[in-house]
């Protein structure tokens, strides 16, 4: 009998060692698979795990079409570029990594821990950001230092770019509809759920019905409807979207803070008027306590009936802390981007109260102060220079970057 119990006591340690082989085999194998070349270039590998945190950031970002393989040049292009960083030692210090982390999260109007922890959300590590960023600087960098004396930008070139831009006939306009959904922190499941539905419909009736139903901005009353507008008046990542939709298409939702937004076109056309697409965006941001509440928005319409001008919104702010008002020109690129979709639809000195911040905790009294064009009075030169070096520039690296793969041996 004792012999029987200690057979049986040995199955049973071998039946558990067993188990316990055949339950740590599988993440084992996938971590060997995941950490596998997928690609390599001059030697240089790149995993499949890369990869796949590649894409999966493309797709926090948004970015249209196949993001895999979007992945897979960017990986690609990463690696020829940092063959040119090592060959003369070029590096990016802990500190300045660092600082433009805290501006690429900043340019989302959140703090690096905020954008770290919505990374994390979508299954993103940091360093994959930590990667993408810090290449992209030094790239940036090392075109400027390698090119920029090439790069000879005369006062000529300037008086004929601001010529172009100012006497061309026709401009594109576009006519949408629009709906964009509150999605804070503790709703942001269901906004994305709503949100998907919402970008597979291709009727205006029904689009214009769900505006009514989900919409947070005050177009839902017209069931979202805009009028005819320059597609310039829209941030440079939304126009290509917005032209490449057929009439009835809606866009993929847009992730902006606390909030998702979609479009659906209903129209475009070339309209017989003078082209100044903006260089610049001058607005002012004046930020009111109490968010969306009843008593925030009777605050926002005292201060919509004391200004006419973004100028007059110094006096409203006067003997308050500096940070309650912000005045701010900036390149159409470098707009936040629920910011930018607000601007869109405003003429100079109107006003937008759609946004918040700070978990919906405060208004922004958004205020268009102006849009420069080039060729305006208000555009700069200097601007309009700096922007024809940054084109010839960035020709100058996409040749350098096909001579580098030309020359790569890229498997498979």
């Amino acid at each position: 009998m004792m012999m029987r119990l200690k057979l049986t006591a040995a199955r049973l340690h071998l039946a558990v060692l067993l188990v316990a082989m055949i339950a740590v085999t599988p993440p084992a194998a996938t971590a060997q698979g995941q950490l596998s070349p997928a690609i390599t270039v001059n030697d240089r590998v790149i995993t499949q795990y890369e990869l796949n945190q590649r894409a999966r950031l493309l797709q926090v970002f948004r970015t249209p079409g196949n993001v895999t393989e979007a992945a897979r040049e960017a990986l690609i292009e990463d690696r020829l570029k940092q063959q040119e960083f090592d060959r003369f030692n070029i590096t990016l210090p802990a500190e300045a990594l660092q600082v433009e982390l805290e501006a690429f999260a900043g340019r989302a109007n959140m703090s690096l821990a905020q954008f770290s922890n919505m990374l994390a959300q979508n299954g993103v590590d940091i360093s994959t950001l930590e990667e993408f960023v810090r290449v992209g600087v030094l790239w940036r960098d090392y075109i400027r230092s390698r090119f920029n004396r090439e790069v000879d930008v005369t006062d000529a070139d300037v008086e004929r770019a601001l010529a172009r831009r100012g006497n061309a006939p026709t401009q594109l306009e576009v006519l949408l509809t629009e709906i964009i959904i509150a999605a804070p922190p503790d709703r942001a499941a269901r906004a994305r759920q709503a949100a998907n539905q919402i970008s597979r419909l291709r009727s205006f009736a029904e689009f214009e019905s769900a505006a009514r139903q989900v919409s947070a901005l005050p177009s839902r009353e017209n069931g979202g409807r805009l009028g005819w507008l320059p597609i310039d008046n829209y941030p440079p990542q939304l126009r290509a979207l917005l032209l490449d939709l057929d009439v009835g298409e809606v866009t993929e939702p847009i992730e902006i803070p606390n909030g998702i937004a979609l479009f659906q076109k209903r129209g475009q056309r070339e309209a017989r008027r003078a082209v100044t697409p903006p260089v610049s965006i001058d607005y002012a941001a004046y930020y009111i306590p109490g968010g969306q509440s009843a008593a925030g928005q009777q605050l926002a319409a005292q201060v919509r009936a004391q200004v006419d001008t973004c100028d007059d919104l110094y006096g409203v702010a006067k003997n308050q802390p500096q940070e309650v008002l912000d005045r701010l020109t900036l390149a159409p690129a470098d707009i936040p981007r629920d910011v930018a979709i607000e601007l869109a639809r405003l003429d100079p000195g109107e006003v937008s109260t759609s946004l918040t911040r700070d978990n919906g905790q405060t208004l922004v009294f958004l205020m268009l102060c102006a849009r420069n064009a080039a060729g305006s009075d208000g555009a700069d030169p200097e601007t309009i220079g700096n922007q024809i070096r940054s084109q010839r520039l960035a020709a100058l690296a996409e040749a350098l970057l096909e001579d580098l793969r030309a020359s790569a041996v890229i498997r498979p």
